[in-house]
């Protein structure tokens, strides 16, 4: 096996502490009604030795990630770490300041904003850059923006595109399973939430966005902004799928956006997205080093702290390049050896030299999932075993196999021997049968909590242990609700036409709509554009060419008061001409999407 990293090593913690300037002295950000978004003292708790609630290494992770305040990454850049799951970086220009990933919501941004300003004076935003398109590095936007501002809003090709439709067709579903991932209804103690290895967890305030208007097309673009030179490295399809780095020249310094930070990163994220492509995000690696590392002495990144030195900051990169590169090419060496993507995640093995590198641990993404990750992007979810291609649904699964192993009574006791002699992924598996099977037992579900509680104790993994021990709630009827909505009004704003017909296209209730046929013309007078609604077969189709057939109903509109339709389901001020009830009968027949269902129970 090989050689772990020292837990005497303290460099992590000397560079998480370098550049300290100050945190702030008001230690809770509030919303405008006084609910509490973010706690600066919630996560105090990890200043102790690590309890046996925990794995040694996920804790040394989440001290690093607690600290909190503003910090001097080189000459005129400081960064605000750990107001929210992401940093928010400030460039010192010739006039005000450039803003690299406003963080989550409009409020931590603006405390960052406030807190930076108080150290280095009130000096006004004159541009942002969006490095990627997820809501953590856009969401707080209005929070350091002014309303009316005219500025410089800098984005890669696609990241709106990205942005809204993540967050709109799966948003739902996605938002569900953040709550488990990032642990967010947990305590935050020692036996609860300690991080989510990227960073302590999601703010819980107001998401914002604001249309970027000046997008980066190509590698090498140099942009001047603010009197600060700039030159950009596209990397579509790596941490996110428009995403970017860039270099600051003149001051020897290289972001990294979320390409390489002090951890394994996800190849797909346990609340769902695309599968990654971590063949591709090797090789943007590789082409990062070329290009920059030779010409800079800091390498920032929006999570976690920087990497200082020419030579340290190569070997970081490197060493980061070779992890996904390693991964990706294992898991294809044994998928054309037969092995499936389970059997693969339980027998490879990492370079030791890897393994001694605290960076390289999987405190957010993990091997395993990777693993499985990658095998599903080339293979799909068939591993060609035909058992597993018409398996019966968990629920009926799980009511057969408690009938074939005797029933719960007798599988109960060898349960807890199981989970007594520490099998525990084996109790899991049983235990998840018998709650399937009937819901209602109580003692299996007291017992599949206990596992999940150990478990996630001890996990290296964050947002493992936020799984199992969000999990264990649930069991305990201590079910979480979604509080986060990421289709916040700018969000929705921002969809193209397209995207909000495809919105509505996938709450179709096909069953229900199968026999109804009905057309609607939308003539946008704002967008100088037509589109065509047709509804068949269960299936809603928009089109800008159709033979001249009248529709059903005409509405002549705006895209906001598109939006406002599709908020209300009234049709206001809209002129509308033809059969009202074309309009009704969609309406109608349009599924409401669950934000609170289960997940570890039918």
């Amino acid at each position: 096996m090989a050689a772990l990293p020292s837990l005497d090593d303290r460099t992590d913690f000397e560079n998480a502490d370098k550049g300290f300037v100050g945190t702030a002295s008001r230690r809770r950000i509030e919303d405008g009604d006084g609910r509490v978004v973010w706690d600066l003292d919630a996560y105090a708790f990890l200043d102790a030795a690590c309890p046996a609630t925990a794995n040694p290494s996920l804790w040394r992770q989440s001290q690093l990630t607690a600290k909190h305040g503003l910090y001097q990454v080189a000459n005129g850049i400081y960064q605000v770490r750990g107001f929210d799951l992401s940093n928010i970086s400030f460039i010192e220009a010739d006039t005000g300041v450039i803003v690299v990933d406003p963080l989550l919501s409009v409020e931590c941004a603006a405390a960052a904003l406030e807190l930076y300003q108080e150290h280095r004076g009130n000096r006004p935003v004159t541009a942002v850059i969006y490095s990627h398109s997820h809501a953590d590095h856009f969401g707080g936007v209005r929070g350091v923006v002014p309303q009316g501002a005219r500025i410089p809003i800098i984005a890669p090709a696609g990241f709106l595109e990205h942005a809204v439709a993540e967050n709109v067709y799966a948003g739902t579903a996605m938002n569900r399973r953040a709550i488990f991932m990032y642990g967010a209804e947990l305590p935050r103690d020692a036996t609860g939430q300690i991080g989510a290895g990227l960073g302590p967890t999601t703010s819980t305030g107001t998401i914002s966005l604001i249309e970027p208007n000046l997008t980066i097309t190509k590698t090498g673009q140099e942009e001047v902004v603010d009197g600060v030179r700039i030159v950009f490295q596209l990397t579509p399809g790596t941490e996110a799928p428009a995403e970017m780095n860039f270099h600051i020249p003149d001051r020897r310094a290289l972001c990294m956006a979320e390409n390489a930070t002090h951890n394994l990163h996800n190849v797909l994220t346990l609340r769902g997205a695309l599968v990654r492509d971590p063949r591709v995000w090797a090789r943007y690696l590789t082409e990062a080093i070329e290009m920059f590392a030779a010409d800079s002495d800091v390498l920032f990144a929006s999570h976690h702290w920087p990497t200082w030195g020419t030579r340290e900051l190569t070997d970081f990169l490197s060493e980061q390049r070779d992890l996904y590169a390693y991964i990706h090419d294992q898991t294809l060496r044994m998928l054309n050896q037969g092995r499936t993507g389970t059997e693969i995640a339980e027998l490879i093995e990492m370079p030791p030299a890897l393994e001694r590198a605290w960076h390289t641990h999987g405190y957010y993404g993990s091997v395993s999932h990777n693993v499985k990750a990658i095998y599903q992007r080339y293979m799909g979810w068939f591993d060609g075993n035909p058992a597993h291609l018409w398996e019966l649904p968990p629920e009926e699964s799980a009511k057969k196999h408690v009938e074939f192993m005797g029933g719960a009574e007798s599988i109960m006791p060898k349960a807890r021997d199981a989970f007594e002699a520490g099998e525990t992924r084996w109790a899991a598996q049983v235990l998840n049968y018998v709650v399937f099977a009937d819901p209602g037992n109580t003692e299996a579900r007291e017992l599949l909590a206990r596992v999940y509680d150990e478990l996630g104790h001890g996990s290296e993994n964050g947002t493992w242990r936020n799984f199992y021990l969000q999990g264990a709630a649930e069991l305990r009827g201590d079910k979480p609700t979604n509080t986060l909505d990421s289709s916040s009004p700018d969000v929705l704003m921002a969809l193209s036409v397209e995207q909000v017909f495809d919105s509505l296209a996938i709450r179709v209730d096909g069953p229900r709509a199968w026999d109804t046929r009905l057309t609607i013309d939308c003539n946008f007078t704002d967008l100088k554009d037509e589109v065509r609604l047709s509804l068949a077969n269960g299936v809603l189709t928009q089109t800008r060419a159709h033979d001249g057939t009248p529709a059903d109903l005409t509405l002549t509109l705006t895209k906001p008061q598109l939006l406002q339709l599709v908020a209300t389901q009234d049709l206001g001020d809209i002129q509308a001409d033809g059969d009202r009830r074309a309009l009704t009968t969609l309406i109608g027949l349009l599924d409401d999407p669950d934000r609170d269902f289960d997940i570890v129970t039918p």
